[in-house]
């Protein structure tokens, strides 16, 4: 292209020369592809509103309680402990989603991402059901206002609202748990402040994207369209505009034979751009504004039908293959995205597999040192923290792996609830002359109900001779 065709990437589409912003009201779309993500939007819509309220060995589904540092995964419980296991499945996300737009670009936004289906499968579809269409939505918008502007830009935008409010609680429950959510719901406000004024926040945040941001959210603000600026390449599946097929671009005349006259397939019928919740021009070639929702290949696909021409001319291609027209091909570069990926995936795999179903620390008391009573035996005083990652209650005792010593409990009865921590201090005695000089190693057991759930190794400190 020449410098004068770059033009349109000095600036992004919805904004004009005066730094003003350009309001998009993009042709509802329609075709096989729209149809398809309809259907996977509204499996992804069920599956997120119903997830909180799913339960696995009664827990979440999926919880990220930040709060209470406590995190459920597929109803697998992970605490600050287990932060090495979240470490390696944030890497293993970061490398798939990074191997995924190396090979696909960005279909997860267009397919996936909560911010483009809401947008345009619950906000947008209202909003072409009360306002119309994009020729009656600008019609709408440049009236005077009226009885039916007034009717149907308020009943819009209540309905923007309510929506707002339900997503705003469904996200929330996913930090705190349902039934937190339906605690602060139901109880008096006054007990549950903090929770009624985060609703409220996510409320109007969720409002702001989805009735004014809009497309601003995926073209300025998401860190994930500037990411496949250097994820992309020239062997990367994006949604294209075959430029060697299509130019030159002309309108069609009845009767023409466009090949003996030098045209190319676009009919020049703008179609692609109309239908574009982002304003763009598809066929100005792959911009960070596109999100790979595929309204232009339906809309394209739909008017080179009308007009006797071969589908495809905006599809899921390559740069490289609308040049060679080869399929995709695998570099070395999504071969070693690919080893890394299995590599991270068995590690994490490893990693669930051996996890521990309790985390004990065993440590001495802060600033004490060891006793000597006057029958000659040694005392040392520890502090214990056990953590139970099990969903079954235990009753708890403390055992030493010799039976030269003997080791107490402050409480005499001990009960580790399920998913919780219990504290205790430790008393433990032995013999002078079992200790020798200085320090010995010791093993403390953990029974669990009568059966021994973990075995703990610590020093014991007597006197230097």
């Amino acid at each position: 292209m020449s410098e004068h065709d770059e033009a349109f990437r000095d600036r992004i589409a919805t904004v004009n020369e005066e730094g003003k912003r350009v309001w998009i009201f993009p042709k509802k779309p329609s075709g096989s592809f729209y149809n398809k993500r309809k259907i996977v939007s509204y499996l992804l819509l069920g599956f997120l509103f119903a997830g909180p309220h799913l339960r696995i060995k009664g827990e979440p589904l999926l919880m990220l309680n930040v709060i209470e540092r406590k995190f459920v995964i597929l109803g697998q419980v992970f605490w600050p402990q287990d932060m090495y296991i979240l470490a390696v499945l944030l890497i293993l996300a970061v490398v798939f989603v990074i191997l995924f737009t190396i090979i696909y670009g960005r279909i997860f936004c267009g397919w996936v991402c909560p911010q483009t289906i809401f947008m345009e499968m619950v906000f947008r579809r209202i909003e072409y059901l009360i306002e119309g269409d994009a020729a009656q939505q600008r019609l709408l918008d440049k009236a005077p206002w009226g009885t039916q502007k007034i009717v149907k830009k308020v009943s819009k935008h209540v309905i923007f609202w309510l929506l707002s409010f339900l997503i705003a609680n469904t996200f929330l429950a996913y930090i705190i748990g349902s039934e937190e959510l339906w605690q602060i719901q139901t109880d008096p406000l006054g007990r549950h402040l903090g929770g009624f004024v985060a609703i409220v926040i996510f409320t109007y945040a969720f409002y702001g994207v989805f009735a004014f941001l809009r497309e601003q959210v995926c073209t300025t603000i998401c860190p994930y369209g500037r990411l496949q600026g250097v994820l992309l390449d020239q062997n990367s599946m994006v949604e294209a505009y075959d430029h060697v097929r299509g130019e030159n671009r002309a309108k069609i005349k009845k009767g023409e034979d466009r090949k003996a006259v030098q045209k190319g397939d676009c009919i020049d019928c703008l179609h692609c751009v109309q239908v574009c919740p982002t304003g763009i021009d598809i066929r100005n070639g792959t911009q960070l504004e596109c999100i790979n929702c595929t309204a232009c290949i339906d809309a394209c696909d739909h008017m080179m039908e009308a007009v006797g021409q071969e589908k495809g001319l905006v599809r899921f291609v390559s740069e490289e293959g609308i040049k060679t027209r080869l399929p995709f091909q695998w570099t070395r570069r999504v071969k070693a995205y690919s080893i890394l990926l299995f590599a991270l995936l068995i590690t994490l795999i490893t990693l669930i597999a051996t996890r521990e179903d309790f985390q004990t620390t065993l440590i001495r008391q802060r600033g004490s040192t060891y006793q000597m009573d006057e029958k000659g035996h040694i005392t040392n005083i520890y502090e214990v923290n056990l953590l139970n990652k099990t969903h079954q209650s235990f009753r708890i005792k403390f055992k030493l792996e010799n039976n030269a010593g003997e080791i107490q409990t402050v409480k005499k009865h001990l009960v580790l609830k399920p998913e919780t921590e219990l504290k205790e201090r430790l008393i433990i005695r032995f013999p002078r002359l079992y200790i020798g000089n200085g320090t010995k190693k010791i093993k403390v057991l953990i029974y669990g109900n009568g059966k021994k759930i973990q075995t703990v190794r610590t020093k014991f400190f007597g006197p230097i001779l």
